[in-house]
């Protein structure tokens, strides 16, 4: 009998929060440099994909993320929505470098172009947030993603509303958490485990339309890709020009705010919801290369496990364009999130996403 393999967002989570206290007695760059001095740990996220926060000065910061196996498509590169993931952590956190003490943030809006896809095997991406203006109630920030040979890869931007300052006093402020210290864990992180699942050969893609594709993974006569054995995501129904997808609310896609997902995960469902749609309009032997993509927030989603759901509609279609939509609900029906994306239709090109200026590097 074949051994039974837990999927990783079922496994017992790894990762630390931020500490109330020094939320609340350090300002917002005093708060991330404390990240390098020891006094705090990575979150779920960092476990799960190897998204780590690498620096931060006034008014940037610098993220990186491996490009793992885990992390492709059914066509075999790391999607743009993907990207998602990566994008939010510099942008957020060059605004936070601009707060003063006891100043929470959220993410309102992020936007991202797409420059050239990710291939496998390409090294690790680097994010590089800086910050734009900071206000009494708005930051705005922006960033480069690049790659291991400093080409770029995306470029993205946010807005992030700014409120009160939280009026604590003294004998209000809990006393600090011990220092912690990582523990000898018995297995390697999700991210540095072999990759489960498969990308589909190019004769699949030529062979069978966009929406046919769907429709057997759907039914399971087409394997899952890495990234649906890594996060839970999968399609749930398509028709031309329409796709479901569902994703688990799991505290595996967790940063350090305790208590809710991080946007960057939000968004890579809302954008997968895009590219889906995109695809079952494709036929057979035609590729497509999202161009853009634009996530407003409208609520925080709670890490209950339960699952997220999200329906990508084609709003225009085009001989060479195509525009999409998507909305992200959460377990109760509740508009957590909305998306606008847009990706360029190329027949001939089928097997695998191809960069918007049909750059071959």
């Amino acid at each position: 009998m074949e051994a039974v393999t837990t999927e990783v967002w079922n496994e017992p989570v790894r990762g630390w929060y931020t500490d109330p206290a020094q939320f609340l007695t350090l300002s917002g760059l005093e708060l991330l440099r404390s990240f390098f001095g020891g006094g705090r740990l990575p979150p779920p996220i960092h476990f799960l994909t190897g998204l780590t926060f690498a620096a931060a000065d006034a008014g940037c910061a610098t993220f990186t993320m491996p490009v793992t196996d885990w992390l492709l498509s059914p066509q075999g590169v790391v999607s743009g929505s993907t990207l998602c993931l990566l994008a939010d952590g510099p942008l957020g956190c060059a605004v936070q470098t601009a707060l003063p003490a006891a100043t929470p943030y959220t993410t309102a809006e992020m936007s991202l172009s797409f420059v050239r896809p990710v291939l496998r095997g390409s090294g690790t991406l680097t994010g590089t947030g800086t910050l734009v203006h900071a206000g009494r109630a708005a930051g705005l920030a922006e960033a480069r993603i690049t790659d291991d040979r400093d080409r770029l890869i995306a470029v993205a931007s946010t807005r992030c509303l700014i409120m009160s300052q939280l009026q604590v006093r003294e004998d209000q402020i809990p006393a600090a958490s011990p220092r912690l210290i990582e523990p000898e864990w018995q297995s390697p992180h999700p991210f540095q485990r072999q990759a489960r699942g498969e990308v589909l050969p190019v004769e699949v893609w030529q062979q069978r339309s966009g929406l046919a594709i769907l429709r057997a993974q759907i039914a399971g006569e087409l394997p899952k890709p890495p990234i649906a054995h890594l996060c839970g995501i999968h399609p749930v129904a398509a028709e031309e020009g329409k796709t479901v997808w569902s994703m688990p609310a799991t505290e595996w896609l967790c940063s350090p705010a305790r208590g809710r997902l991080y946007g960057g995960a939000t968004a890579y469902l809302a954008g997968t919801a895009c590219d889906g749609t995109y695809q079952s309009i494709v036929r057979r032997g035609t590729a497509f290369a999202p161009i853009d993509l634009k996530v407003y927030f409208l609520r925080p989603v709670e890490p209950d496990e339960r699952d997220l759901v999200a329906t990508g509609t084609i709003m225009h279609r085009g001989r060479t364009l195509a525009v999409a939509s998507s909305e992200v609900v959460d377990a109760d029906g509740k508009l957590v999130a909305v998306a606008v994306g847009s990706a360029l239709l190329q027949p001939g090109r089928a097997g695998s996403f191809v960069s918007p200026d049909e750059t071959t590097e």
